[in-house]
C-alpha cells in the first residue's frame, strides 16, 4: 500500500497545483507550496502514481498514469477556486505543460521549473547521451531492473541539505526523498512523455514563468530555452545562479517562491482586469 503524502493549503480564489518530479515525492514542492499559500494561494502538492513506494509500484505506472493523477487532481481543484495555476519540477514541469497543451480552458498560468526534456546537465556521465535509447530497450523488454543511480551533488548547490537528502534517500523511505535511482523503464516513459510535449508546445497559450539554474545539473538551460522558443503564450524567464537542479528547495527557493508568487498573482489580477472590461 503507498502512503499518500499529499498536502493541502487552503487560502484564496487562486489555486496551484504542484507537481514532482521522476521518482520524487511531493515533499519536493512542500516549501514552494507553504510559501505561496503564506501570499494567499490555495495550494495542493499532488502525488503521482506510483510514487512513494516501491521501485515495482513506480515500474507498474507509465506516463500516462502520471499524467492522469495530474488531469485529476486539476479536475478537483479548478471546481473550488476561480483561477487555476499549475506549477512542475523537472519532469513535473512538463506534467504541467501538458495540462496546459490539453486543457487550456483550466489552466491560467504555468510555473515551468526546472523543466526536464533530456538528461544533459554537467554532473551526467556521457553514457547519458545514449538515454534515447531507453524506449527501445523498454520494447524489447530489455533493462526493466535497471536503474541509474543518483549521483552527488543530486541536483543540491546547498550541501548541508544535500547530506540530508542522501540520508534520507539510503532510509529506504521514498515518501521523504524519493528512490535512490531512476529505473531503465521508467525513464523510457518520460522520453516518449518529452517527444509528445515538446511536439505539442505550440498548444501552451497560458502565460509561462520558466525558472531555471544555470548552472543546473541534471538538465541544461536548453531545455528552459526550448520551452521560451515554442509555446505560444507570454513567456517570462527566471534565471537563479546560486541554484542547481532541486530549485524548489536549494538556496535560491526564497526568490523561486517570491518569482512565482508575484507571476501568478499578475496573470490573476490581469484575468480579473479583463473580466471587468468584458
Amino acid at each position: 500500500m503507498i502512503p499518500n503524502v499529499e498536502f493541502f493549503f487552503p487560502g484564496d480564489n487562486r489555486g496551484v497545483l504542484l507537481i514532482h518530479g521522476l521518482t520524487g515525492t511531493p515533499q519536493e514542492m512542500r516549501i514552494l507550496g507553504k510559501g505561496l499559500n503564506n501570499r494567499g494561494f490555495t495550494t495542493r502538492g499532488v502525488q503521482l502514481a506510483g510514487h512513494c513506494g516501491s521501485v515495482d509500484d513506480l515500474l507498474a505506472t507509465g506516463w500516462t498514469d502520471w499524467y492522469r493523477s495530474v488531469e485529476t487532481a486539476a479536475r478537483e481543484m479548478r471546481g473550488s477556486v476561480e483561477h487555476l495555476f499549475v506549477a512542475g519540477l523537472s519532469m513535473g514541469a512538463l506534467l504541467a505543460l501538458r495540462l496546459a497543451e490539453e486543457h487550456p480552458d483550466w489552466v491560467d498560468g504555468v510555473g515551468v521549473l526546472g523543466a526536464t526534456f533530456r538528461y544533459d546537465g554537467w554532473s551526467l556521465p556521457a553514457l547519458n547521451r545514449l538515454s534515447f535509447l531507453l524506449p527501445m530497450l523498454k520494447r524489447l523488454g530489455i533493462g526493466r531492473d535497471r536503474m541509474f543511480m543518483e549521483q552527488p551533488p543530486y541536483g543540491l548547490r546547498d550541501e548541508n541539505l544535500r547530506r540530508k537528502i542522501s540520508e534520507a534517500m539510503a532510509s529506504g523511505d521514498s515518501t521523504a526523498a524519493g528512490l535512490p535511482g531512476n529505473p531503465w523503464h521508467s525513464l523510457a516513459e518520460l522520453y516518449l512523455m518529452s517527444r509528445r510535449v515538446r511536439r505539442d508546445l505550440r498548444r501552451v497559450v497560458a502565460p509561462c514563468l520558466i525558472a531555471h539554474a544555470t548552472e543546473d545539473d541534471i538538465a541544461s538551460s536548453r531545455n528552459a530555452e526550448l520551452v521560451a522558443r515554442r509555446v505560444s503564450g507570454p513567456t517570462e524567464m527566471l534565471w537563479l545562479d546560486d541554484s542547481y537542479h532541486m530549485i524548489t528547495i536549494d538556496r535560491e527557493r526564497r526568490r523561486l517562491i517570491e518569482g512565482v508568487a508575484d507571476f501568478f498573482a499578475r496573470v490573476a489580477a490581469a484575468g480579473f482586469a479583463t473580466e471587468r472590461a468584458a
